[in-house]
C-alpha cells in the first residue's frame, strides 16, 4: 500500500528562507554601494576597539569614574549584561548556525578590516555585546544608556560597513545582546524595581537654602566632595568638618542649635547621629560618605543631589530604629547586629581599611576570618542552647535582589530579620551557603525568622557584638527589639506619574 506525502508545506518553508537570505543579501550589497559621509575614518576604527570588549571596559571604567552610587551600578549592569551575552554566542551562538561570512568584492577597499575574522557569521558578536552593554546600562540609569545608545548603534552598524556580517547577523545579535541584559535584571533587579510601599511621611521644615541645617562631615570617611557638592547646593546651611574622634562632640553640640541635624559619615557615623537625633528631639540629614552607606542607600539618598532636594523640599518619613539592651546599658542600630564571626570580620577590616581601603579589607578580613581556626558561638536562643557561626540581625527585613546583596524596601516594618548559621566543623562551607542560598532558606546549616523582640542569655563574657559597623564587648543577657518610627529623616519622596 502507498501513501502519497504532501511536501507543499516543507517547499513553501524553504522558499520563505530563501526569499529572506536573498533580501539579506541584497540589503548588504545596497549597503556596500552607499555612501557613508564621514564613516571611513570612525567605523572601521570603532568597529576594531569593540574587540575582545576592550571599548566596552573603557566605557565601563568611564561611568563608574562619575562616582555616583547609580552610575556605579549601571557599569556594573552594563559588564555582566556582556558577559551573559558573550558567553551566549560563543557557546551555542556561532555553533548552532554555520554561516559563511559575507563576500568582500563589493566592499571598497578602504572600509575592510586589516585582519578578517575566522569565526562563522550568524550571529554578531560585537553587535551582541554592544546592544548588551547599552541595554544594561540604560535599565539602570536611562540617562548613562542615552549616552552610550549612539556608539553601541555604530559598533553594530560597523559590521555592516566593513563587510564582516549580513545585516541579519547584526539584528540578531543585538536581539540576543537586549535579551541578555534583561535577562540579568530578572536575576538581578535594578533599584528602580525594589520600591517599597509608601513609608509613613513626617512634617519636617522646608529649607530652601539650607538654613537651620547644622551638618557633621566626618573627615576620616573621605566627605571632602560629598561636601563641597553640598555646600554649593546649600550654601545657607552650616557644615562642621572634624575629625573621627571629634564626631560625638560635634553632634551634641550641633544639635543643640540645628533644626535639622546633618551628618555625612558612613554608617557608624549614621548610628552616632541619629542617637543624638533621637534624645535632642530633631530631624536627621543623611548624606552617605562611607564605604557602604546602606541607610542612607535604602532611604533612597544616593548623593548630594538627592539629599538637597528633600530639604528644600521638606520631604521625610519616620523609620524604625532597633534597640539592643544589655547589662551595661544600650545602643541603637539602623541597619544589622550580629555576634559571631562577623565582628571579627569588622576588626580586620577597621584595621585594614586606612592602608588599603574598605572592600579590599573587607574582603581580607572575610577569606582571614573563614580561614582561622575557631569554635562556634554558644547562645541561649528560645530556651535551648545553640552553636552558632553567626546570628543576624536587622532592622528590618533584607530582601534578596536576585543574586547580589540585599536590601531593605520597608525601613518602618516593625521587624527585626533574624538568621542564623548553625555551628558545624567547616563554617565556611555554611557561611557561604547560607549567603548563596538567600535570606528565607530553612536548612539544617541555616535559617531565618522574622519577629519584634529577641532574647538571647548565656553569653560569655567579652563576647564581641557588632552594629552597623560598629563593634562593642557584651555578656550574660542581650535584648533585642524595635522601636517603631522612631526616627525622622529626611528623603527624597517618589516623582507621581
Amino acid at each position: 500500500m502507498s501513501q502519497d506525502l504532501d511536501l507543499t508545506p516543507l517547499q513553501s518553508g524553504r522558499s520563505a528562507v530563501r526569499r529572506l537570505l536573498d533580501l539579506d543579501a541584497g540589503v548588504f550589497e545596497a549597503a556596500a554601494s552607499w555612501r557613508w559621509p564621514g564613516a571611513e575614518r570612525v567605523l572601521p576604527r570603532l568597529s576594531r576597539g569593540a574587540n575582545h570588549g576592550v571599548l566596552w571596559f573603557a566605557a565601563a571604567a568611564g561611568i563608574a569614574a562619575s562616582r555616583t552610587p547609580r552610575a556605579r551600578r549601571a557599569a556594573v549592569r552594563g559588564l555582566a549584561s556582556l558577559g551573559l551575552a558573550s558567553l551566549t554566542i560563543n557557546t551555542i551562538g556561532k555553533r548552532s548556525v554555520r554561516r559563511a561570512r559575507p563576500l568582500l568584492d563589493q566592499v571598497p577597499r578602504v572600509r575592510q578590516l586589516k585582519r578578517q575574522p575566522i569565526t562563522t557569521s550568524f550571529p554578531s558578536g560585537h553587535a551582541a555585546s554592544a546592544a548588551a552593554f547599552a541595554a544594561g546600562v540604560a535599565l539602570e540609569s536611562p540617562a548613562w544608556g542615552a549616552a552610550v545608545a549612539p556608539v553601541a548603534a555604530s559598533v553594530a552598524a560597523s559590521r555592516v560597513y566593513t563587510g564582516v556580517h549580513f545585516p541579519s547577523d547584526v539584528l540578531a545579535g543585538a536581539a540576543l545582546g537586549v535579551g541578555a541584559a534583561f535577562l540579568i535584571r530578572r536575576l538581578v533587579p535594578t533599584r528602580a524595581q525594589l520600591r517599597g510601599p509608601v513609608r509613613p511621611c513626617a512634617e519636617v521644615p522646608a529649607l530652601p537654602e539650607g538654613e537651620g541645617l547644622v551638618m557633621v562631615a566626618n573627615q576620616g570617611s573621605g566627605t571632602a566632595d560629598r561636601v563641597r557638592a553640598l555646600r554649593a547646593a546649600l550654601p545657607a546651611a552650616e557644615i562642621v568638618e572634624c575629625a573621627p574622634e571629634e564626631v560625638a562632640e560635634a553632634l551634641e553640640k550641633a544639635a543643640a542649635r540645628a533644626r535639622v541635624l546633618g551628618v555625612c559619615g558612613g554608617d557608624g557615623t549614621v548610628n552616632a547621629a541619629a542617637g543624638v537625633a533621637l534624645r535632642h528631639g530633631v530631624p536627621l540629614a543623611v548624606l552617605p560618605g562611607g564605604t557602604l552607606n546602606h541607610f542612607a542607600y535604602d532611604l533612597g539618598v544616593e548623593d548630594e543631589r538627592a539629599l538637597a532636594r528633600a530639604v528644600r523640599h521638606g520631604e521625610a518619613v519616620q523609620v524604625d530604629t532597633g534597640r539592643f539592651v544589655t547589662a551595661d546599658g544600650e545602643g541603637l542600630f539602623l541597619n544589622t547586629l550580629s555576634l559571631g564571626v562577623y565582628p571579627e570580620l569588622v576588626r580586620r577590616r577597621e584595621r585594614w581599611s586606612p592602608r588599603i581601603g574598605g572592600w579590599p579589607a573587607g574582603v581580607l578580613g572575610a577569606l582571614r576570618v573563614l580561614r582561622a581556626d575557631r569554635h562556634p558561638l554558644e547562645v541561649q536562643l528560645g530556651g535551648e542552647r545553640r552553636p552558632l557561626w553567626l546570628l543576624f540581625v536587622g532592622s528590618g527585613v533584607y530582601h534578596r535582589m536576585g543574586l547580589s546583596p540585599g536590601r531593605r524596601k520597608d525601613l518602618a516594618d516593625g521587624l527585626l530579620d533574624v538568621r542564623v548559621v548553625h555551628g558545624s566543623r567547616r563554617p565556611a562551607l555554611r557561611l557561604l551557603a547560607a549567603a548563596a542560598a538567600g535570606p528565607l532558606t530553612r536548612s539544617p546549616a541555616h535559617s531565618a525568622v522574622q519577629v519584634k523582640r529577641l532574647r538571647l542569655t548565656g553569653l560569655a563574657p567579652g563576647t564581641p557584638l557588632a552594629y552597623d559597623g560598629e563593634v562593642t564587648a557584651v555578656s550574660g543577657e542581650v535584648t533585642l527589639e524595635k522601636l517603631p518610627r522612631a526616627l525622622t529623616v529626611y528623603c527624597p519622596m517618589p516623582s507621581t506619574p
